[in-house]
């Protein structure tokens, strides 16, 4: 009982203190609501200098939140493209910032026309649990490079990672630009429920639905990067050793727990086998024992692992055939396994796996895999392997994702200059270089008239002659 109401004190306490947050950096953005180019280079400078500087117990935090992620994941998967990230906003912020110039038609001379790009205000970031540090620093890089004040709500499922970017951020931005928020899942939803300016949420669909209905209370416009199951599709010709080895690096990357992980693989029929057996000797030679192997990133908790191990149970009790790489786990570092013989039935065919659990479904024309995809809801990636050009405009003509790789997986998702969003089910909006920005900015259109004024010709009364002329030559 006591420790129910320290629970609820605490919880009360980190809600009272979204709060004054919101209200601190509300009245810091109001008496700095145009920050210069020079301030967002520099708020991103700090970020970029404190990031290289503690990559190391950045690197040992999150390891420990999973009891095991491989160091060079963290390095390659996190903090490498948040660095890249920070450094391609900066060199653009100006360029960006730049406002637009548009044309003006004839009839509404002497005028001119701009877009000016304004910061929104306060923003809210939500971050999952899966890429802590890049989830958080990628949106935060946008928001700040537009020139906003930002609250950012880290998961309660990586609590010594969210510790230390709460403290780390809190050592180079002052909490009316930058704060960062602790706490289970009633201050998440509290968080949501605040009038920011934006709001971007990176989770689960069915979360996902939640903050969306609470933002609209405030009518505060969101981005959601959800998932689903993005497919991978192996052409019919395509050598098995290259679709395989891709496919794996990105099945086995986090150990699958990634929101553009390839989700299941169509094959053709008369190639299943083939491609199983090349999956497993590429998965084998990346990693060649699962035991106490550092690079095999663990599950990142019990309750994500249990309900793993409930989709090969539910499977095999369905008629599927599980096809374990390694011969049992390890704490929570589960095998990497295929699934065979699947059906609409099992529930890992249901739900986003975000795990290392692989369906492999045969195909028999290109046409059916496209129907198979488009079918279901419309995925967050889509990967298609094949070197037929005509067959990759096929599947980008045909087949709707939030983003696709031929011939490669995950790699779109590290592009600077390329946006990165769902569609449907998989999310709406979009982030990452200048998309970014656009999210985080409200493109004002500007009309501008000075002394001279043409317009007057057409004010009523109505009727005269100058009308007439007007409507003869711009009303056809």
């Amino acid at each position: 009982m006591v420790a129910d109401i320290a629970y609820l004190q605490q919880n009360q306490q980190q809600i009272n203190q979204l709060d004054a947050t919101f209200a601190l950096q509300r009245t810091a953005f109001a008496a700095n609501p145009m920050p210069s180019a020079e301030q967002r280079i520099q708020w991103l400078k700090s970020l970029s200098e404190l990031l290289t500087e503690q990559q190391d117990a950045l690197i040992t935090a999150i390891s420990a939140d999973f009891s095991n992620r491989s160091a060079d994941e963290t390095l390659l998967a996190e903090l490498m493209p948040s660095l890249h990230g920070i450094h391609y906003a900066s060199k653009r912020i100006r360029k960006w910032m730049k406002p637009s110039r548009r044309s003006v038609g004839l009839q509404f001379m002497p005028a001119a026309a701009k877009v000016i790009y304004q910061p929104l205000g306060v923003v809210g970031i939500i971050v999952p649990w899966n890429y802590p540090l890049f989830l958080a620093i990628g949106p935060l890089t946008g928001a700040l490079a537009a020139g906003n004040r930002v609250m950012i709500k880290m998961s309660e499922s990586t609590p010594a990672t969210s510790q230390l970017i709460k403290d780390l951020l809190a050592r180079v931005f002052p909490e009316d630009l930058v704060s960062v928020a602790l706490g289970e899942a009633e201050v998440g939803m509290a968080f949501s429920k605040l009038p920011f300016d934006h709001l971007l949420f990176t989770g689960a669909t069915s979360i996902g639905k939640h903050v969306m209905r609470a933002a609209a209370e405030n009518l505060t416009p969101v981005t959601l990067e959800l998932g689903g199951k993005s497919p991978a599709i192996v052409a019919a010709d395509v050598p098995l050793e290259h679709a395989a080895e891709r496919i794996a690096f990105g099945k086995t990357l986090n150990a699958g727990q990634t929101c553009v992980a390839p989700d299941y693989v169509l094959v053709p029929r008369d190639r299943v086998e083939g491609f199983v057996s090349a999956y497993c000797e590429v998965v084998q030679r990346f990693y060649p024992a699962l035991k106490d192997n550092p690079d095999y990133t663990a599950i990142i908790n019990e309750r994500q692992l249990a309900r793993l191990n409930g989709y090969l149970q539910d499977a095999e009790a369905k008629g599927a055939r599980v096809v374990a790489l390694y011969p049992e786990a390890q704490g929570r570092r589960l095998p990497q396994s295929l699934v065979l013989d699947v059906n609409d039935e099992m529930k890992l065919m249901q739900d986003e796996i975000f795990g290392p659990l692989l369906p492999v479904v045969p195909y028999d024309r290109l046409e059916d895999a496209f129907a198979y995809v488009n079918a279901r809801p419309r995925p967050l990636a889509l990967y298609y392997f094949g070197y037929d050009k005509r067959e990759q405009q096929r599947v980008l003509h045909e087949t709707h994702s939030g983003g696709v790789c031929l011939n490669d997986t995950l790699l779109h998702v590290a592009q600077d200059d390329m946006p990165f969003g769902g569609i449907g089910p998989s999310g709406m909006g979009h982030y990452h270089g200048h998309e970014g920005f656009l999210t985080f900015s409200k493109a004002k259109g500007v009309f501008i008239k000075q002394r001279f004024n043409a317009a007057r010709l057409i004010y009523p009364p109505y009727g005269k002659a100058i009308q007439k002329l007007v409507y003869k030559l711009f009303v056809r």
